[in-house]
């Protein structure tokens, strides 16, 4: 048994301090980056936030919006082949250059991405998604995977920790995700007792895959779009959302009232409503890690959008950062123990 006693910060723990800034709008602020990945030799060029590859939040729908903005969606893993060749039938270039094709660890899984990947040569991405990024399987699915794809760009996860995001970039991996717990519908950390701090597990784990000429999505825990903000500012070159992404017209869930308000359901992966749907039921040897709740409805996708590109332009203006890829460099972290005065919330 071993104890750090050194505290681990999260979103709420922190705020970013204000620093002098030549910009005069926050439409000087230019949120577009460009990486180069190590294994894959090759790059991308866009707006790097994601819609996570949940059924309510990565779909086809929430792909064509967020594609138009140069924005990513990890498309969930639950469509079949005949309706991602629908899809891709329709789709531009540069929407195929914004969707990751999330896959499992299974033989299934590994057979299922490759007749996926051979419908269209423009698919660049590939998510490779487990809850748990520490067992040696999933090492083990990530080379297989590179060995196969050795052009694509292999994002892998969850892992939150230096030493496992070095592992998985060594194996294959071009991007980790980083996240053990954070997320609005995960119940992890109360089902199991693991998890690490959002913010700190960034700090970690960006010095770690940057040491390697690596990358990370910073995976969960974002509420608002100052989250977001403080996820780059953190170290992660990508962040992805849920809970921020669902709710919308092209969002997944079903939509229903109560009360004469509209909602839409909105769950984890691995909850009950999840594995009743895909799998039949919560097997015997498992506990549902994840909850369903009902989300307002939000409209169109679009709206909220703008909201979070505007509040992380927002953020470069209060830190002088002309650049997205500056804003790092530009954070100072503060700890705090309030956020916002709640006194109308």
């Amino acid at each position: 048994m071993h104890v750090e006693n050194d505290i681990k910060l999260g979103f709420k723990d922190v705020m970013i301090r204000p620093k002098r800034s030549t910009l005069k709008s926050r439409s000087q602020v230019s949120l577009e980056r460009t990486y180069h990945f190590r294994n894959a030799d090759r790059s991308w060029t866009g707006v790097p936030i994601i819609a996570a590859n949940m059924d309510t939040v990565g779909t086809f729908e929430a792909a064509q919006v967020l594609g138009q903005a140069g924005l990513l969606t990890a498309i969930h893993k639950h469509y079949s082949t005949d309706e991602w060749q629908r899809f891709l039938s329709a789709a531009s270039d540069a929407l195929c250059n914004n969707v990751m094709v999330s896959t499992g660890t299974s033989d299934n899984d590994f057979n299922r991405l490759a007749e996926i990947l051979a419908l269209d040569e423009r698919l660049v991405f590939i998510c490779v998604d487990v809850a748990n990024g520490y067992s040696e399987h999933f090492v083990h699915f990530v080379q297989r995977v590179r060995k196969a794809h050795p052009k694509h760009i292999i994002v892998a996860g969850n892992v939150v920790t230096g030493e496992m995001t070095e592992e998985l970039l060594l194996a294959g991996a071009d991007v980790i995700k980083v996240g053990i717990g954070p997320g609005s519908v995960c119940t992890t950390r109360v089902k199991t007792g693991v998890g690490y701090p959002q913010v700190s597990a960034v700090i970690e784990c960006s010095d770690a895959a940057h040491g390697l000429n690596g990358h990370v999505i910073s995976d969960g825990g974002c509420t608002c779009p100052g989250d977001v903000s403080k996820a780059f500012g953190a170290g992660a070159d990508f962040v992805m959302l849920g809970g921020m992404m669902a709710g919308h017209d092209e969002s997944g869930g079903e939509l229903v009232e109560q009360d004469g308000k509209k909602y839409k359901l909105f769950y984890g992966m691995s909850s009950d409503t999840a594995m009743q749907k895909y799998q039949g039921g919560v097997a015997e040897y498992r506990a549902s890690e994840g909850k369903t709740v009902k989300v307002p409805y939000r409209g169109a996708l679009q709206t909220t959008l703008q909201d979070i590109l505007g509040g992380v332009r927002s953020t470069c203006t209060y830190v002088g950062a002309a650049k997205l890829k500056e804003l790092s460099k530009r954070t100072t972290f503060i700890r705090v123990q309030e956020q916002e005065n709640r006194t109308y919330s």
